[in-house]
């Protein structure tokens, strides 16, 4: 009998040899095609070969995806439940039970930083403000230099101690992403459309909404709106000098209807700001998300100012003017810390890394292992699973692509017309 059905098994794995030939080779080639239809953000042409974006897919992407993605599926499924069943009934319960289920998925993406891609914050601080971190409502404001600015600040919450109750302001469309944007809709981020009529009540409410939030949180807001490139550098020196304001070399001009906001809603329940200034050693690569995938190792400096909310002005116009002033501070800070790859005399702490993560992912790993055994154990085997498996590969790998090319810094345009003559921008020596 029991030879019976292994030849009966060796035949239908014949049969469907074709199949599964036929249904990896697609899923190799749209791989292939997702990979290559942008070059520029995968690899350097000069340095990469043919082969180096399929291994990145096969060796790198597919597995740290499929571990995401089944664990982000199943973190879901869960904050879906307790939404439903627990949020009407307490409000504050629902967010503490959906705080240990966002923090079980945001460790996995620190662990990326923290153990895979080994990159090291130096945090430039003075004593007292890191003993508060993670102790109070905090809004933070931050420069935008890079694409993964915000895992910077994940990973600081996470050394706080309140990445569970890290929030921020985000466009609309990283709502739509597939598990990290459907659990940080659960965990009361704030999705805007960049449009101050249809954003200025979004805020408002957002805002009101976290007045009884149970645990110390951190609101994040990049107030330059967009990612510091040398094209949009040259956009904001134009319009500074057009309109007389002082010229920008290493941040953007801030845009600061939403910090203004911001201000006026939190100041009665959130006691600081947290002025976050991030900056890369001169010898240092610039980190990015494909450069942590790909195991990529890069140091960061941050300097951390705190202010008190209290003291900020009263007047819209005069929380406008302590915005821009800051900017300039933090511009010249940036400038410090080109010519000395330090900021000043500040404290510089080391951040260590650790453990929680990488338990967490080999965790989930061996969970996710032994439920795929089972599956493969319990289901047939057809020309049916092994399409449905190559399938769900190649959703995974699109969506992966799909969160990369979301973290990637925007492409801008140089401005379509110069208030400057060549000779003004010379003088004003728009481009460090």
């Amino acid at each position: 009998m029991r030879q019976r059905s292994e030849s009966r098994l060796t035949s239908r794995y014949r049969e469907c040899r074709p199949i599964i030939h036929s249904s990896f080779l697609n899923l190799s080639v749209s791989i292939q095609t997702i990979f290559h239809s942008r070059p520029h953000y995968v690899f350097s042409q000069s340095t990469a070969s043919k082969g180096a974006p399929m291994a990145i897919a096969a060796v790198v992407v597919l597995p740290i995806g499929l571990l995401f993605f089944l664990s982000g599926l199943m973190i879901n499924f869960l904050q879906v439940f307790f939404f439903v069943l627990v949020r009407p009934c307490s409000k504050n319960m629902y967010r503490k039970i959906n705080a240990y289920l966002a923090e079980l998925l945001w460790l996995e993406i620190i662990w990326l930083f923290d153990w895979w891609a080994h990159i090291k914050v130096d945090l430039y601080i003075d004593s007292e403000t890191l003993e508060l971190m993670g102790k109070e409502h905090a809004l933070v404001i931050c420069n935008h230099k890079s694409d993964i600015d915000w895992l910077i600040g994940w990973v600081l919450a996470q050394r706080s101690g309140c990445l569970s109750s890290t929030l921020a302001l985000i466009k609309k469309s990283l709502r739509f992403l597939p598990v990290i944007g459907w659990s940080m809709w659960f965990t009361e981020y704030i999705f805007l459309e960049r449009s101050w009529s249809k954003d200025e009540h979004t805020l408002k409410e957002g805002f009101e909404n976290l007045r009884d939030f149970p645990m110390p949180f951190w609101l994040a807001v990049f107030v330059e709106g967009t990612r510091f490139t040398q094209a949009k550098l040259l956009a904001a020196q134009e319009f500074a000098i057009a309109t007389k304001l002082p010229v920008p070399r290493n941040v953007l001009i801030p845009r600061t209807k939403g910090f203004v906001a911001a201000v006026n809603h939190l100041r009665s329940f959130v006691p600081a700001i947290y002025n976050c200034t991030v900056a890369i050693p001169k010898d240092e690569p610039l980190p990015t998300i494909l450069r942590m995938f790909r195991g990529k190792s890069s140091t960061v400096h941050v300097h951390v100012k705190r202010h008190l909310m209290h003291e900020l002005p009263e007047t819209n116009g005069d929380i406008r003017q302590w915005c821009r002033d800051i900017f300039l501070e933090k511009d010249a800070s940036l400038e410090l810390h080109q010519s000395e790859n330090t900021f000043g005399d500040m404290e510089c702490h080391g951040i260590g890394r650790p453990k929680k993560s990488l338990f967490v992912v080999i965790i989930w790993s061996c969970f996710l292992l032994f439920g795929l055994y089972e599956f493969f154990e319990w289901c047939s085997f057809s020309w049916g699973t092994i399409s449905f498996c190559a399938a769900f590969l190649l959703l995974v790998m699109i969506s992966m692509q799909v969160m990369i090319l979301f973290s990637q810094s925007e492409k801008s345009n140089p401005p379509e017309s110069s208030t400057l003559n060549s000779e003004d921008t010379m003088n004003q020596k728009l481009i460090p």
